[in-house]
């Protein structure tokens, strides 16, 4: 059984029918007994980074999360699930993440694309992935893949657990993977056949 945490975001519908769509046994919880039980764990979402870490203390995530993880179910984290998994975001100064990654959320900046097309902000569309080290969630998957992002934020990893990066006038760290823990700053959920072949491969994970 995959547990999706529900904690109130955005995008956790979508993530739902695609892990249906591709056979899956699924649930919507913030249960501790049912994420703690669970085979497989994902983190959605989209919204602000202050307002998602207030909503994971409310309901008594935080605790909960960190005990997924130790306890070595496999987890991921998607969008603002990939931003939270890290240690603090320029978006809510003075807000701690989960800490369980180490790196920085900060703002996409201003500035022209390669092209010297003005960028827009949020990055919201397909951009390709380069993969800098292999890694489990891109198993039969060439580079150059195509995905798709919706985010104003993106990550400055500061481990060597970089598995995927595009580029939007900077460097982006795409997707990490540190022992358990995955995460995609982009949506495989919206990302078509790509985007399933990679939720597919976390589900398998360990089967």
């Amino acid at each position: 059984m995959i547990a999706i945490i529900d904690y109130d975001a955005g995008n956790i519908k979508s993530v739902e029918k695609a892990l249906l769509l591709l056979g899956e046994e699924v649930v919507l919880t913030r249960d501790a007994d049912v994420l703690m039980q669970a085979e497989k764990v994902i983190l959605p979402g989209v919204g602000a980074f202050g307002d998602a870490m207030d909503k994971l203390k409310e309901y008594g995530l935080v605790d909960v999360i960190k005990r997924v993880v130790e306890k070595g179910t496999p987890f991921l984290g998607i969008c603002l699930g990939l931003q939270l998994l890290f240690e603090s975001s320029q978006e809510s100064p003075g807000v701690e993440g989960l800490g369980i990654l180490k790196g920085k959320i900060v703002r996409i900046p201003d500035g022209t694309d390669v092209d010297g097309t003005a960028l827009k902000i949020p990055h919201i569309g397909w951009n390709s992935l380069e993969f800098p080290k292999e890694g489990r969630l891109f198993a039969d998957l060439p580079e150059e893949s195509y995905v798709y992002f919706v985010h104003s934020y993106y990550l400055k990893a500061e481990e060597d657990i970089v598995t995927a990066r595009t580029h939007y006038g900077v460097a982006i760290d795409a997707s990490v993977e540190k022992g358990n823990v995955f995460a995609c700053q982009f949506h495989p959920e919206k990302s078509s056949e790509v985007g399933l072949q990679i939720l597919k491969n976390f589900v398998s994970i360990g089967r």
